[in-house]
């Protein structure tokens, strides 16, 4: 039982838990900003292409 409550107690993988969500988090962000970014530069372009066509 003693040792199954320290486990239990026992938070040194808590902080690579947090570091990795914290990571998870940063990594949607990024995800979420480059993919509205990339359709903007894309309409961009394709204003841009057309423009030179007329």
């Amino acid at each position: 039982m003693a040792k199954l409550l320290s486990f239990f107690k026992d938070e040194s993988g808590a902080t690579a838990i947090e570091y990795g969500l914290i990571a998870a988090g940063i990594a949607v962000v990024i995800i979420a900003t480059v993919n509205t970014i990339g359709t903007k530069i894309n309409t961009s372009f394709d204003k841009i292409s057309n423009g030179l066509k007329e």
